[in-house]
């Protein structure tokens, strides 16, 4: 169920080397890179720790950069969840939409404020 989990980070570069050595015994590899996140993995295993710079510019913090994202079957089920998200009282983070090749995801906060992303890869 889980598809990957960010965490934010105030100083990308020194957070990257840390992630490359705390991990390499987990047989962890880097799977992707841009200038504000790098992702890490274990080939054939699902799920990956993103390292990110907070989207918004702000501080990273508890709940700034770290956010949760849950795979969905379809890119139906992505808007189901966010409209059903929304409905039970969250708020929007990002409607439902394409984002980077074929990732179609959305995103919102729970009433606590924690940060969900819901979403689907291919057509």
């Amino acid at each position: 169920m889980i598809g990957y989990v960010t965490i934010g980070t105030n100083d990308f570069e020194k957070s990257k080397a840390f992630y490359e050595k705390a991990l390499a015994p987990l047989g962890v590899r880097k799977t992707f890179a841009n200038e504000r996140m790098q992702g890490y993995g274990v080939k054939g295993q699902p799920g990956s720790l993103v390292v990110c710079k907070p989207y918004d510019e702000g501080k990273a913090s508890h709940g700034n950069g770290e956010m949760v994202a849950l795979t969905a079957p379809s890119r139906d089920v992505v808007n189901q969840v966010h409209a059903a998200a929304l409905a039970a009282g969250g708020s929007d983070e990002g409607a439902p939409g394409i984002r980077t090749g074929t990732f179609y995801g959305a995103y919102f906060r729970d009433p606590d404020g924690n940060k969900i992303c819901i979403f689907t890869m291919g057509a």
